[in-house]
């Protein structure tokens, strides 16, 4: 069966094309600048380099047909015709509290998720654009829906809920969800795996940091608890993004500056996390690059956003009552070792010892713990698309 993923953001689509159940990639790549000067489409079959093919693309059914067209050209193609796939994976951020679970995707499906976009404003909308185009191309084809709210709605109510008058949560659901579920699923599970434990009795404590970034609590294969919160502001430290915030700072601000809800909106999501913080960037490498240089911000970044994760990775053990596992993913995670150590150092109390001959190993899977530890530390690449794959392929069968 022939799968094709798709992760619609507001000017870029990624795709990755799969036979499953052989977890094989048959193509995959991304459509950039939608809608912008400059649009192309990279793209790399396998076994082969990838090619960047330019063009004006206007919206995302555009993009998506010239896509469909690459994969069955004569000269870069991989399929013969649309009518080879199978099925559609899509990745759709917020399902509020209608999807606890990955679901085929139904004209009540579409309704709710259009109802839940006020949730999720900047990403539901270009995930639905990408159904519905699919609608359009391949009409008779089915599709399904993979949530990144899915995997915490076992969060337990006195973990979910604000403390806020409960009539708010009855009318509008104001609560926390939580985000990057299907990648924290993905690498909790592989942990277990690797180590070949059950994960239905295990505590595992997951740390997905890249440009938005997460921490997640799971507890016998479910989740407990999540940094990210109703929206993916709460938390870490993330690339323009402040995570934790006073809200009577917010206020505050808003006052002082005198500027309206929807800028101090922006003001926290574009402007502020290690962007704010350094003024250098919101890329790690670059800031890294800054603070060898001695900038004094770029240096503070650095210390603030590893004493939030490290902060949460302890209020998680606790939480779980112990952990078994700690695992690293993510852009930063799985490739920054100078943040690694900055968060693990001090942690040790929980008890690991750390292979010092490990402790350098960038972007594969890794074990970097000594043999004997009695707390399992793993760097675990994630792959949200093949976790995308296998639930779709689940579903349509």
């Amino acid at each position: 069966m022939n799968i094709i993923v798709l992760n619609c953001g507001s000017s870029s689509i990624k795709y990755q094309l799969f036979n499953m159940p052989t977890q094989h990639v048959i193509a995959k790549g991304i459509v950039e600048k939608i809608g912008l000067k400059g649009s192309f489409i990279k793209y790399t079959k396998a076994g082969e380099d990838a090619i960047k093919l330019e063009g004006e693309i206007l919206d995302h059914q555009q993009g998506i047909e010239y896509l469909l067209g690459i994969l069955t050209s004569d000269k870069y193609g991989c399929i013969n015709s649309i009518n080879e796939i199978d099925a559609v994976g899509h990745r759709v951020v917020h399902g509020a509290e209608e999807f606890s679970g990955s679901v085929l995707i139904t004209d009540e499906v579409i309704n709710a998720l259009e109802v839940s976009s006020e949730l999720a404003p900047l990403h539901n909308p270009p995930n639905l654009k990408g159904i519905y185009a699919m609608q359009t191309l391949l009409p008779e084809t089915k599709q399904v829906g993979v949530f990144d709210t899915a995997f915490h709605q076992t969060m337990p109510e006195h973990v979910f809920l604000y403390a806020i008058p409960y009539v708010l949560y009855d009318r509008y659901k104001i609560r926390r969800y939580g985000f990057h579920g299907t990648s924290h699923k993905f690498v909790s599970a592989r942990a277990c795996e690797i180590l070949q434990e059950d994960i239905n009795n295990q505590k595992i404590i997951t740390c997905h940091l890249g440009n938005g970034s997460s921490v997640a609590a799971i507890k016998d294969g479910k989740s407990y608890d999540t940094s990210m919160g109703m929206t993916p502001t709460e938390g870490l430290i993330m690339g323009t993004r402040s995570g934790d915030i006073d809200p009577g700072a917010l206020l505050y601000i808003a006052e002082k500056e005198e500027i309206s809800s929807k800028y101090t909106n922006t003001l926290i999501n574009k402007f502020s996390g290690l962007m704010g913080i350094s003024g250098v960037s919101s890329d790690m490498r670059e800031i890294e690059d800054a603070a060898n240089e001695n900038n004094h911000r770029a240096k503070l970044a650095l210390e603030m956003f590893a004493y939030r994760v490290k902060k949460y990775i302890g209020s998680y053990a606790a939480a779980l009552g112990g952990v078994d596992t700690i695992v690293f993913t993510g852009g930063i995670g799985e490739n920054d070792t100078e943040t690694r150590k900055r968060i693990l150092n001090g942690l040790e109390f929980l008890g690991f010892e750390l292979d010092k001959t490990k402790e350098n190993i960038r972007g594969k899977e890794s074990l970097l713990t000594k043999e004997g530890s009695k707390v399992k530390v793993l760097v675990v690449p994630t792959d949200e698309e093949l976790m995308i794959a296998k639930d779709t392929f689940e579903l349509v069968n």
